[in-house]
């Protein structure tokens, strides 16, 4: 991948990169070109809805969802929320038509963890088709305590608090994408209960220092990865019945279904993903050019920290990140900017997480900073392009603006010298380096 081409000076490579809904243009110098973080394409289904009922009539490690749904009267069916891009209209349709002749009452809650609710008005594009007389969608509320049931704690003592009608309904269902993640591994399966349906202390502690600096809280690991344990650990004391997790190509269209039991049909999905989301590279780059992987991904600077973390594990030491993320929302919640205040005030991100750690209280949304603090301990050069981070709230990005990624990559390779070789990692969230062991 890393092979290099002698190229007449000036030579330049076009692009589009994914940004937003529209995609970006961009030329790379093709002399300093390294290579590029890219798998090889997903195959895609050509027939999305046969799967679903596929995998509902031949789920794996479980019995099939209409035989679950026997005798049960009421339902909870777990839906991810508006930064996820989870074909949900597909996915609902055949599982509500496979629990009806049972069930007489459904919820459907948004796992929205700790991200803001969404507006009533953009909740019917969310589940992408009408729903049947017997469900009722909400919003799961992190911090509604009358939402919340305890059931105890997990081994690390976080307190298992979840969504009420999901712990009290007779027939519970997961539903989710499965994809790479920068703390826990892997996206889906039991990351739908902590942080879906989750109350807020136990989000929190999920996302604690004490769990995110183990070297283990990272991309593509699960064996020893304290988040993912306690989430499965989570996910089993509540109960799950049955999940059913898609995955998706770089053009968000559905390559594989996944159904079944809780563990056996996520890992399934697990196994699958990474044979086109791990890639091995020979060496890091001196500077790395990403995305967020276009909409919903890159909607606001908090999910952008995932890609800006996958990019650092791609490039030197003090070599520099050129992002394109669209921010339609801006930096994010409130809750995230006053963490970023605070990183920005400590002006130091060691000293930022050893604050966190030591304090009582975890402030909401800091381990999206904790994960840009990690960024910056190794990458102190970062460049933006992005039209929804205001000139006031590019501070807090701690990026500096350009007018265009070309105009990011123009001023890394001054600073860094024209000989910088330059890796590309233009499909957002879907590809994590490696880098390949010497022998």
């Amino acid at each position: 991948m890393n092979a290099r081409r002698e190229e007449p000076a000036g030579t330049s490579i076009d692009l589009r990169l994914p940004y937003g809904e529209r995609g970006l243009p961009d030329e790379i110098p093709q002399r300093s070109l390294l290579g590029a973080v890219a798998g090889e394409p997903m195959p895609v289904l050509a027939d999305p809805a046969n799967a679903v009922a596929d995998a509902l009539r031949y789920p794996t490690g479980t019995a099939p969802l209409v035989e679950l749904a026997r005798g049960r009267k009421s339902a909870c069916l777990v839906v991810s929320d508006n930064t996820r891009p989870v074909p949900n209209g597909l996915l609902l349709e055949a599982i509500l038509e496979s629990i009806s002749a049972d069930v007489r009452r459904c919820t459907v809650p948004i796992a929205s963890g700790m991200h803001d609710p969404m507006e009533p008005n953009t909740v019917p594009n969310l589940m992408g088709r009408s729903l049947p007389s017997f469900c009722r969608v909400e919003c799961h509320n992190a911090e509604d305590e009358g939402q919340l049931v305890e059931l105890g704690e997990t081994s690390s003592g976080i307190p298992i608090t979840l969504n009420r009608h999901y712990v009290e309904s007779d027939l519970k269902i997961l539903t989710g994408l499965v994809e790479p993640h920068f703390m826990a591994g892997y996206s889906g399966g039991r990351k739908s209960v902590c942080p879906g349906i989750a109350g807020r202390r136990a989000i929190e502690l999920l996302h604690s220092p004490a769990l995110m600096e183990s070297p283990q809280a990272n991309w593509c690991v699960l064996e020893g990865n304290p988040v993912h344990d306690a989430a499965m650990e989570m996910a089993k004391a509540a109960g799950v019945d049955f999940t059913m997790n898609v995955a998706i190509d770089s053009a968000q269209r559905v390559s594989r279904v996944f159904a079944g039991d809780l563990e056996d049909a996520w890992q399934e999905g697990v196994r699958y993903v990474s044979q086109s989301s791990v890639i091995k590279i020979e060496s890091q780059a001196d500077i790395v050019v990403t995305t967020d992987g276009g909409y919903p991904q890159d909607r606001n600077y908090s999910q952008a920290i995932k890609k800006l973390s996958a990019a650092s594990r791609a490039v030197r030491f003090d070599g520099a990140i050129v992002l394109a993320s669209e921010c339609r929302d801006g930096l994010g919640k409130s809750t995230f900017r006053k963490c970023l205040k605070h990183l920005l005030e400590m002006r130091d991100p060691v000293a930022y997480i050893d604050s966190i750690a030591r304090a009582s209280n975890i402030p909401p949304d800091q381990w999206e900073v904790e994960k840009l603090a990690q960024v910056l301990r190794r990458t102190r050069t970062l460049y933006l392009y992005s039209e929804g981070i205001t000139p006031d709230d590019a501070r807090l990005s701690f990026a500096e603006p350009v007018l265009s990624a070309e105009e990011g990559v123009g001023r890394a390779l001054s600073l860094l010298g024209d000989d910088a070789r330059i890796l590309l990692m233009p499909q957002g969230p879907y590809t994590v380096p490696v880098i390949r062991a010497a022998g």
